[in-house]
């Protein structure tokens, strides 16, 4: 793709999306336990345990490791006067763009594990959809949230 928005979010939102990984990770595990148990009273087959961790450990690959990386390596974003071009996806690369004129208003979140590593996501509502922006650096978040909120209400004075 050419000209792609200039724009990517924070490494440590790769950190934050393993720590996610890891977290589904264990309950999946949790889960394969289970069934081991289960398996284990019903008298299944033996071989059945190996399925259960092979899922597990595919799992963990998939959204520990990989996952998160080609998220973080496809995620940018870019904000113009007119316009706010996002591009994103794992297996397909969607591109986004927002006209200014449309947006209504423009929040700010942060959960406590994106507290713990000071990063926010900016959500920009329109009439029909809302956008986000994960995984920027707090004071980064704060100032792009303020321009874009500024920009909309130029873009908006200028209709």
């Amino acid at each position: 793709m050419d000209n792609q928005p200039k724009n990517r979010i924070s490494r440590k939102g790769l950190t934050v999306w393993r720590l996610y990984g890891i977290i589904e990770t264990i309950i999946l595990a949790l889960l394969a336990i289970g069934a081991g148990v289960l398996t284990y009273f019903l008298d299944w087959p033996v071989w059945l345990y190996a399925v259960y961790a092979g899922i597990v450990v595919l799992f963990a690959f998939l959204f520990i490791y990989l996952f998160p990386k080609i998220r973080w390596q496809r995620w940018r974003y870019e904000v113009r006067e007119q316009e706010i071009e996002l591009q994103h996806g794992l297996f397909i690369v969607k591109r986004t763009l927002v006209p200014m004129v449309r947006v209504q208003h423009v929040d700010t979140e942060q959960g406590p594990i994106l507290r713990r590593y000071d990063l926010a996501e900016i959500t920009i509502s329109t009439a029909a959809t809302t956008h986000t922006i994960p995984a920027l650096i707090t004071s980064e978040a704060d100032e792009l949230r303020g321009m874009i909120s500024a920009l909309a209400r130029v873009a908006e004075d200028d209709v």
